[in-house]
């Protein structure tokens, strides 16, 4: 098995390392050649817009959409879960959506960097009890598809007056979103459950 960590911003190793854990071979993606042959991708969190731009200029971004429409088991997280949306709210007109998950998400959802929290979150179909999450200017959902799955949601205000749930962990066929960032926090499950996503491909 073989798993791409796109790398042209962001938490690049930490996510190599989560599948290093898990005794998954990866390879970087800087250029879109380094797509053949993947059974898999993460994209990993960092500055969205940056990663939007450089996914343009590096030839990626085409590519990585008609792998992801051909069914490529995919992984994001925070500015990564915000490329991966159908739609983006708050970004730039001309930002990259790859359209592999039906997810209206906005960025920056709970603020700035100072207003970033940690939470334990119960996710669906995890085992081993709550998820330990690492929220930093994180994205959130505001409108999921009928075929998408909500796996886990926060309250947005954080109680500064809207307690309303927004879901931060959702699946869509063979493709995982998440609004923080487990690498952070040394919890391997949801790449877990990326891999489980590219057996039953191989299956």
């Amino acid at each position: 098995m073989l798993v791409g960590v796109l790398a042209l911003q962001g938490d690049i190793e930490e996510h190599r390392a989560a599948l290093g854990d898990l005794g998954v071979e990866s390879r970087p993606v800087r250029r879109a050649d380094d797509l053949a042959g993947l059974d898999g991708i993460v994209l990993p969190g960092g500055e969205s817009t940056t990663m939007s731009m450089l996914l343009e200029s590096s030839g990626i971004a085409d590519r990585l959409g008609k792998e992801l429409a051909s069914g490529l088991p995919a992984f994001g997280t925070c500015a990564g879960m915000i490329l991966l949306a159908s739609k983006i709210l708050d970004g730039r007109p001309d930002q990259v959506c790859l359209q592999a998950i039906e997810l209206v998400v906005r960025r920056n959802a709970f603020g700035r960097q100072v207003e970033s929290f940690e939470s334990e979150l119960s996710v669906v179909g995890l085992e081993g009890g709550p998820m330990h999450a690492v929220f930093i200017r994180a994205p959130v959902v505001e409108e999921a598809g009928p075929d998408v799955e909500v796996l886990a949601s926060v309250a947005l205000g954080r109680g500064a007056g809207d307690d309303s749930l927004r879901p931060v962990v959702c699946r869509q066929g063979r493709v995982i979103v998440a609004a923080f960032h487990p690498e952070l926090a040394g919890d391997g499950r949801l790449h877990k459950m990326l891999l489980d996503q590219v057996e039953l491909e191989g299956d």
